[in-house]
């Protein structure tokens, strides 16, 4: 075959989480962060209430436990951080009695179908606020929160804090799978949905 004769089969079309290789601030940025949370998402996909309940000996996290964390961290700093409205619902209803981390306790009591819809829908809205955020005032939208002293971090410091607490967990994620049932690897495989 001639390097004329390449048909469609011979390219490759990245998936869906990829980020762009060559993009703009946003997209580089909005696609970090989304295969950041296809990477955490299909870490923790297809289990049960037993496997989303795992726990490292040393340590308290599980991945029902962070599903839960991450859903809440995507409203808090979308919604609270970013335009200073309080998470009401669907957090109240959960039992979130504003203090760090009930999340992790929980989830233990939350089915797996529900864990996973909790965090799918959490993701849905984030994306939507950060469109909306986007036409706003793109990057440099000054957000509510301050650090104390009158100082507004922009939509992109926010941003950035998302995408660190998602490598963070992502991590944590990671070697609880292997100890669930020995799923490994960097990337979701390309043809994988949750």
């Amino acid at each position: 075959m001639s390097a004329d004769d390449t048909t469609t089969s011979d390219v490759w079309v990245p998936p869906w989480w990829e980020p762009p290789l060559a993009g703009t601030e946003v997209e580089h940025l909005l696609g970090a962060l989304g295969r950041m949370r296809a990477t955490f998402r299909w870490k923790a996909d297809g289990l049960d209430e037993t496997g989303l309940r795992q726990r490292l000996p040393s340590s308290s996290l599980s991945l029902g436990g962070l599903l839960l964390h991450l859903a809440a961290a995507e409203d808090y700093y979308l919604l609270t951080k970013l335009r200073g409205v309080e998470l009401e619902e669907p957090w109240a209803s959960m039992g979130s009695d504003g203090s760090n981390d009930w999340e992790f306790a929980h989830a233990d009591t939350m089915p797996a179908t529900t864990l996973y819809a909790v965090y799918d829908e959490a993701v849905e809205r984030a994306d939507e606020r950060i469109e909306a955020a986007l036409a706003d005032g793109g990057l440099d939208l000054v957000a509510h929160v301050d650090d104390g002293n009158g100082n507004h971090p922009r939509l992109r410091r926010l941003l950035f804090d998302m995408l660190e607490e998602y490598g963070r967990h992502t991590g944590h994620a990671d070697l609880i799978r292997e100890a669930v049932d020995g799923r490994v690897g960097e990337d979701p495989p390309d043809d994988w949905r949750p």
